[in-house]
């Protein structure tokens, strides 16, 4: 709404649109239809015109978000759409952005650089539809979080971190000594089941001992986290 509003003052460039839902009339703009749940394949569509299939390695809503963006921009400046699905398709995934580090004794351990709620909870989106859950209640995700980028630290997003993790299934939060809030307080409602740590160790033991074959442990951290993510690793071997 309140870019509508920036752009109703008077927009100069030429404009395209994406639609997160499918117009029932006259369909205009961009679309994407969702083949995979996760998001790792999808249709593109333009102004109700299929463009192709784009299968790739990405995963989660604010990818297919980005591909489109990029799509969109591409043929602006001349490059068919189908061309650049075809790049998108060889496109490798960033370092730390739901980056797959190891899978040890069947646990897949990844790496995220998610540094604020909404971030982390598109992630554990496409993570949730990529992991499912079987019959035999393997497949857990574990969150283990670092909460660390400087509007993290402050509390600015303490009211809404605790929901950002609802499609895990249960979280590690860590306390460092430079967090200038309660943790625990603004975990009392939480969706999962959170428990703060004061000691990376206690956070990576922790782990070791309850992560079975099937589950997924997904680091959350814009910084180093003290080494965890190798120091994890270890542990589970």
């Amino acid at each position: 709404d309140a870019v509508k509003q920036v752009i109703d003052m008077g927009c100069w460039s030429e404009q395209e649109t994406y639609s997160k839902q499918p117009t029932t009339t006259e369909p205009s703009g961009w679309f994407a239809r969702t083949i995979a749940d996760d998001g790792h394949e999808f249709e593109v569509l333009f102004n109700g015109e299929s463009q192709g299939i784009l299968h790739w390695a990405l995963i989660g809503q604010h990818n297919i978000e980005n591909a489109i963006m990029a799509i969109a921009a591409a043929r602006h400046v001349g490059v068919a759409p189908g061309h650049a699905i075809e790049a998108l398709a060889q496109f490798s995934p960033p370092k730390r952005r739901l980056e797959l580090l190891d899978t040890v004794n069947g646990v897949a351990v990844y790496d995220d650089f998610a540094h604020h709620p909404t971030a982390i909870a598109t992630t554990l989106q496409g993570l949730r539809a990529k992991v499912g859950v079987d019959a035999n209640g393997a497949g857990k995700i574990i969150v283990v979080l670092e909460p660390r980028s400087n509007t993290m630290k402050s509390g600015v997003h303490k009211d809404t971190l605790a929901n950002s993790m609802a499609l895990a299934d249960v979280a590690y939060l860590y306390q460092a000594d430079n967090i200038g809030w309660d943790i625990n307080a603004s975990m009392t409602n939480a969706p999962i089941p959170v428990t703060v740590y004061h000691s990376i160790e206690d956070i990576i033991t922790n782990v070791a001992n309850t992560a079975q074959a099937g589950d997924t442990v997904v680091i959350m951290s814009n910084g180093g986290f003290n080494g965890i993510h190798q120091k994890i690793i270890k542990a589970l071997a």
